[in-house]
């Protein structure tokens, strides 16, 4: 029966990656589905501190917050995932901590959200971790990295891994907001020509 179920499971992944939809872009707040991406995982995980880090109120970024959504949920569950095999809670009462944050850093033009946990760290081939299949997980299907990649990559974004300091794994992508806003004139302009060239029906005594 476990099998059965891991079987599909990785079905359903291999679809998701296989078949995603063309995003759709449209001004959305980060800010929101980042939280949204947390409290998901909060409610499930109360052995776990969560914390939402945000330096500044950040401007919308044009992005498809279903997909976008999906990528921040996955990202926060690998370091859930990565965490859980502690299980011995600290003087806190918590096994371990996961911290969301959105940052401009350095560059105006360009937003980074961080996932950093304090779980077991990175394995040793780390750079084959967004392959398709490549897992270190007993009962890891290797898709889910892949599948934020790839929303990553379709949003004009880049993702990196790194050691945390104290422990752990820091995950980086970071979006071109320029590139994005650009994307969404252009489909607004092509849509605009449609609804031009689409005929107006009328009936029988309209002009």
């Amino acid at each position: 029966v476990r099998q059965v179920a891991d079987l599909r499971r990785m079905v359903d992944e291999f679809s998701s990656f296989a078949r995603m939809p063309k995003p759709v872009f449209r001004p959305e707040s980060l800010t929101d589905i980042a939280r949204q991406s947390l409290f998901l995982h909060e409610v499930a995980h109360p052995e776990i501190r969560f914390n939402f880090e945000q330096e500044e109120e950040v401007q919308p970024m044009v992005c498809d917050r279903r997909q976008i959504g999906q990528a921040l949920t996955n990202l926060v569950k690998n370091a859930v995932e990565a965490i859980e095999p502690k299980s011995e809670a600290g003087e806190d009462g918590y096994i371990g901590e996961v911290t969301l944050s959105i940052t401009r850093r350095d560059d105006p033009a360009r937003l980074t959200v961080t996932v950093t946990d304090n779980g077991i760290g990175l394995p040793q081939e780390r750079d084959r971790l967004v392959e398709p299949y490549v897992t270190t997980r007993v009962r890891g299907t290797g898709l889910g990295l892949a599948i934020v990649k790839k929303i990553v990559e379709e949003h004009f974004g880049t993702m990196q891994f790194a050691d945390n300091p104290g422990g752990g794994t820091i995950i980086t992508t970071s979006f071109d907001l320029d590139m994005l806003a650009n994307i969404a004139c252009d489909d607004a302009a092509i849509d605009h020509d449609q609804d031009e060239k689409t005929p107006r029906l009328t009936r029988k005594g309209e002009g």
